[in-house]
């Protein structure tokens, strides 16, 4: 069902933004609760370190470069 264009060219200009926002909002909102598998296309990524540290580094060193 579309969103009748009618109701949204009612509104004030600020208003109708306030909606598309809303509307993408519960779009991605939405997109998230489909995803039932964890996502895995980070698998890899440190190899270029492997030689550097040990696993136990590694996992350090990832949560300093993601701030945690």
């Amino acid at each position: 069902m579309a969103f009748p264009k009618e109701i949204l060219d009612q509104l004030p200009p600020e208003l109708e933004q306030e909606v598309i926002d809303f509307a993408e909002f519960l779009l991605k909102k939405r997109a998230k609760k489909k995803r039932k598998f964890l996502r895995q296309d980070w698998a890899g990524a440190l190899e270029e370190y492997r030689d550097q540290y040990t696993s136990l580094e590694l996992q350090k060193k990832a949560l300093e470069w993601r701030g945690d």
